[in-house]
């Protein structure tokens, strides 16, 4: 809570007339704003400002809603607060509001978690994606993918009831590719799925290399800031530090390490261990150097991106090598645009209009239908009707689980703890 012109206390469930009587003595028209005054036990007015009431199912949770649009001081929204607890309401948890919603088959499980998205939005682009799950076109696919996955199981299981007959309605090609356009159609949701959680999670990028081969200058030349200090003098940057920037609408977080190499210095030490922390910890490393004949690193934990530095001091130019090296000046910011790309193309991150607010357990339900189609054309190119009938009603229980509709109390009460207070 804190101060603003403008501040709304929200009011849901079946005792909301009644508590707006007292309030503001009167019962509020639905969808029309007036102006009101909000009363104490006294009849003392506490507030003035508008009030819009929302008759239940056609409201935000599908109860009865009350708005109180008062004057946003820290106080006077407190006493609003106390009065209409006094009046029979209690406060509400996290994301009440929008798990009420769920529960009452306004919006469905996806469009809920996208909510918390848009308002979490870091970039245009992040807000973009939420808001096609919020209008329901994420569910709308997904709905259209498990009603592909039925028909492929009705047909499956009628074929099993058929087992007695001379033809085997199990080799029939229609089928085979009935369930080859099913796992494209997957394929594709998934992706954008993906796209999605790439620009709301973002991707933690670690700067490495060897001592004085222009990391820091290269952060500060992504910032566009003097963030890191930079010296001739090798061993500079004696811990990590971390910034976060934009790129092509996905939210980075940088991470500039000291410089690896041997060291009997203690700070020296300690900081090359941090680097190295950082480093197994990334989901995509710049490799820094200044020599062009140094092989890609060994045995890194993550995906990595060569970065040929200072290029100002030779004649060669800035721009790709190959698929995952760039030459740079980070002293003259040249090459970075191209470096900006690569990191998006290795974090899978594309250019799209179409993404989605996808989440890690929406990926994950994904991933799970395309493990049980692929058994089902294994199982089907051997006629074994009854397993590939199973394969096909649990990738019908994992798209469930995307929107709600076999969703445990355990989830729910993880969704919308991370709401805030209010929606």
């Amino acid at each position: 809570m804190g101060t603003g012109g403008i501040g709304i206390v929200r009011v849901s469930g079946p005792e909301v007339k009644q508590i707006a009587q007292r309030l503001l003595g009167r019962h509020p028209k639905p969808r029309i704003v007036e102006i009101g005054v909000f009363r104490d036990e006294k009849n003392e007015p506490i507030d003035s400002g508008i009030t819009l009431f929302f008759e239940g199912p056609n409201s935000y949770t599908g109860e009865d809603v009350l708005e109180l649009h008062g004057h946003g001081g820290v106080v006077v929204q407190q006493l609003v607060c106390e009065r209409v607890r006094e009046l029979g309401a209690r406060m509400a948890e996290p994301g009440e509001f929008t798990q009420r919603a769920y529960l009452n088959n306004r919006i469905d499980l996806a469009q809920a978690e996208a909510v918390a998205d848009l308002i979490n939005a870091s970039s245009a682009e992040a807000a973009r994606a939420s808001s096609r799950s919020l209008s329901g076109l994420f569910s709308k696919e997904v709905h259209a993918l498990d009603e592909n996955i039925l028909k492929a199981r009705m047909y499956v299981e009628a074929a099993i009831d058929f087992a007695a007959e001379d033809i085997d309605f199990l080799s029939d090609r229609t089928l085979q590719q009935q369930v080859e356009a099913i796992r494209a159609q997957l394929n594709s949701l998934l992706a954008r799925t993906r796209e999605g959680a790439v620009l709301h999670q973002g991707l933690t990028v670690v700067i490495a290399g060897a001592p004085n081969v222009g990391k820091s200058s290269l952060l500060n030349a992504l910032l566009n800031e003097a963030r890191a200090i930079v010296t001739e003098v090798a061993g500079t940057t004696r811990d990590t530090l971390s910034e976060t920037i934009h790129v092509l609408g996905m939210p980075v977080r940088l991470i500039d390490t000291a410089g690896l190499h041997e060291s009997e210095d203690r700070i020296e030490e300690e900081g090359i261990a941090r680097a190295q922390s950082a480093i197994e910890k990334a989901d995509l490393i710049l490799w820094v150097t200044e020599d062009e004949d140094v092989k890609h690193p060994s045995e890194l934990p993550a995906k990595h991106v060569m970065v040929l530095n200072k290029c100002d001091l030779t004649s060669k130019k800035p721009g790709l090598l190959s698929d995952d090296t760039v030459r740079i000046s980070a002293l003259h910011k040249t090459g970075l645009k191209e470096l900006r790309e690569m990191v998006a193309q290795t974090a899978g991150h594309r250019l799209s209009d179409d993404a989605f607010a996808g989440r890690p357990r929406h990926i994950s339900a994904l991933e799970a239908v395309g493990q049980h189609l692929q058994k089902v054309e294994e199982f089907l190119a051997n006629s074994m009707g009854e397993l590939a009938a199973e394969e096909l009603r649990q990738a019908h229980q994992q798209l469930g689980k995307i929107v709600g509709e076999t969703s445990t109390e355990d989830l729910l009460g993880e969704i919308f703890s991370i709401f805030c207070i209010g929606k």
